[in-house]
């Protein structure tokens, strides 16, 4: 980042928005914006009660549970609708309808099929994170160069070893970039899961702090849970970067 010619160092926007946070804060525009100071000061003092721990326990379950079932069904999924025309026009329509419709009106669904309980959420979070990992693990499998698949035919490869050995690695930027994309809309998944099924996890805190204006509390959890995906979705973005060489020499 660079401000009047000067290279600033990484995270520098951070401290800015930071810093205008905390002057909006200070100057007392709304009670809904506190100063950043106080939220921390305030994500200090709740760190460690049994309530928050709780929540952070019961949301991460949920959202490693959903992610998990999104990529062992999506990335497979995925791969072979890239190898296999007739699934592929099969399946394609339905994936497209379900990324681009509003998932959130099938949580009533969710709710009469499956109950009110972490099984409804943790298939939420499935729901929202798994078509993008189906949609890019089938965009890398048909970018692959066929030579590849050709050659592991030639030296006796079974279609096992053609999906573990050639598909998976060779898609495996996409499929990367594909888990990123889904484990942010996975976050907005589980969330909205404990909102709207059981109030529970993250969620649970959320309704008791707005509900009693306790802003700050509000805005410690929220910045929690931002931080979490931030991380995740960057050590992801770090392993893509990491594999990126695949697609060259696809």
């Amino acid at each position: 980042m660079k401000l009047f010619g000067v290279r600033l160092p990484a995270m520098s926007s951070l401290l800015i928005w930071g810093l205008l946070w905390e002057l909006i804060g200070r100057a007392e525009f709304s009670f809904f914006v506190p100063p950043l100071s106080q939220v921390f000061s305030t994500l200090f003092e709740i760190f460690g009660t049994k309530a928050f721990q709780s929540a952070l326990y019961e949301t991460a379950y949920a959202f490693i549970s959903g992610v998990f079932f999104a990529i062992v069904i999506g990335i497979p999924t995925g791969i072979f609708m890239g190898k296999n025309r007739l699934l592929d026009e099969l399946l394609l329509p339905w994936v497209n309808i379900f990324l681009s419709a509003p998932l959130t009106a099938l949580v009533p669904v969710l709710m009469v099929l499956f109950g009110f309980g972490m099984k409804s959420i943790i298939i939420t979070t499935t729901l929202f994170a798994i078509w993008i990992i189906i949609l890019n693990a089938r965009a890398g499998v048909l970018q692959i160069n066929r030579s590849l698949v050709e050659m592991a035919t030639s030296f006796g490869a079974s279609p096992w070893d053609a999906f573990t050995k050639v598909y998976v690695w060779a898609a495996l930027p996409e499929i990367l970039g594909g888990v990123r994309i889904g484990v942010i809309r996975a976050v907005k998944g589980v969330i909205i899961g404990q909102l709207l099924i059981s109030i529970a996890g993250f969620g649970a805190l959320f309704e008791l702090y707005s509900a009693n204006f306790l802003m700050s509390h509000f805005w410690a959890v929220l910045i929690v849970l931002f931080g979490l995906a931030f991380t995740i979705s960057e050590f992801l973005a770090y392993l893509e970067r990491r594999v990126s060489y695949y697609a060259a020499k696809r």
